[in-house]
């Protein structure tokens, strides 16, 4: 499989991409866990099939020191042990603001709840901008097929450099 288009070979994309990530590097200095958006990125990839940012987020947070067993378990989380009930709801709000197309009532009452129960502001913040910010990155790798499996730990920030 190969790439429809490169899409910094474009001026204007390549410009949004720049900008795009330096916006997300501000989720950096959240209280956020930076473990837990590892899994929230991971799955929303998952979601939307995006072979490139399956594979980005996968091997980031394997470098970072997840455990192979929670990284394969992502996409299996409601029926799984391995994830505390806050990541379960960080898990949920992902999948739920992932799929509002899917969903008449977009993020539950019941998810919003379980977020609040576990998370502050600013780390609810974060995880709101986390999950639109993988969501926009997952749509854009998508539509040119940019496929996965070629990845390695830190490569997209040295992409982007200038």
């Amino acid at each position: 499989m190969e790439s429809r288009f490169n899409l910094l070979d474009s001026t204007a994309a390549a410009k949004f991409i720049k900008r795009f990530y330096s916006a997300s590097l501000a989720l950096d200095q959240s209280t956020l866990p930076k473990a837990l958006r590892d899994l929230v990125e991971l799955r929303v990839s998952q979601i939307n099939g995006c072979g490139f940012c399956t594979d980005l987020h996968t091997k980031e947070a394997a470098a970072a020191g997840e455990s192979s067993v929670r990284l394969n378990l992502v996409a299996a989380w409601r029926e799984s042990t391995v994830f505390t009930e806050a990541e379960r709801a960080a898990l949920a709000l992902a999948e739920e603001g992932t799929r509002l197309g899917d969903a008449h009532r977009g993020v539950s009452d019941e998810t919003w709840a379980e977020v609040r129960k576990h998370y502050d502001d600013d780390q609810i913040g974060a995880l709101v901008c986390a999950v639109a910010a993988i969501n926009a990155s997952t749509r854009m790798n998508a539509i040119v097929r940019n496929p996965g499996g070629s990845y390695e730990p830190g490569m997209f920030a040295a992409l982007i450099q200038d």
